[in-house]
């Protein structure tokens, strides 16, 4: 792909580059939270609060990493079939998938 297209999609790449690590950083400022308030012996419920925040803002940056992948397979059509970019889409939702699912109890940290 080439001209204002491309040119139109690598700015779109780097803004959403751009949004994945101003939301890794935040992330990372909720896991420094959590560690104090382990440290400074906090009230399990609050930590635990913090701690499904934290998860689910994760999983909202694994969302939106799918969603980018996903159209970037089904856009490159110029190197595969659309029934090859469809499978590997669909490959790597369901890698990602696989680490959504809820732990067992045996499972420690």
């Amino acid at each position: 792909m080439t001209g204002p297209a491309a040119n139109s999609r690598s700015t779109r790449q780097a803004d959403d580059v751009d949004k994945v690590v101003n939301r890794l950083k935040r992330i990372e400022g909720q896991v420094r939270g959590l560690q104090r308030m382990v440290a400074d012996s906090a009230h399990c419920e609050d930590i635990l609060t913090q701690l499904s925040a934290t998860r689910a803002a994760l999983d909202r940056v694994g969302i939106f990493l799918i969603t980018h992948e996903v159209r970037e397979c089904l856009l490159d059509e110029g190197e595969t079939s659309s029934e090859v970019a469809v499978q590997r889409a669909l490959e790597i939702f369901q890698k990602y998938a696989q680490h959504l699912q809820t732990p067992s109890r045996h499972d420690e940290p």
